[in-house]
């Protein structure tokens, strides 16, 4: 599947491959995670969106609600993660 015409509809959408579920928490539906041939590189597509960008906050907002992660390292990470969506 090295042509992108062979690639699914749904590559790289955020909502539908890493949706949120009524946990609150983000998790790769089951016919993403068990039957997509090309699932690694569309999470990592979608993640390299803006959307992308707010998801990796929700995790770091996560991490300094429940205290594992201090503020200095919160702010590096955030700061990554903009640093990647400007290139």
């Amino acid at each position: 599947m090295s042509d992108k015409e062979q690639l699914p509809e749904c590559f790289g959408w955020l909502e539908k491959v890493f949706p949120m579920t009524d946990s609150g928490l983000r998790q790769t539906p089951e016919e993403c995670f068990y039957h997509c041939p090309v699932k690694t590189r569309c999470l990592k597509q979608a993640m390299a969106t803006k959307d992308g960008a707010q998801v990796e906050e929700e995790i770091l907002d996560r991490g300094t609600k429940a205290g594992t992660i201090g503020f200095f390292e919160r702010w590096s990470r955030k700061k990554m993660a903009h640093k990647k969506l400007n290139k």
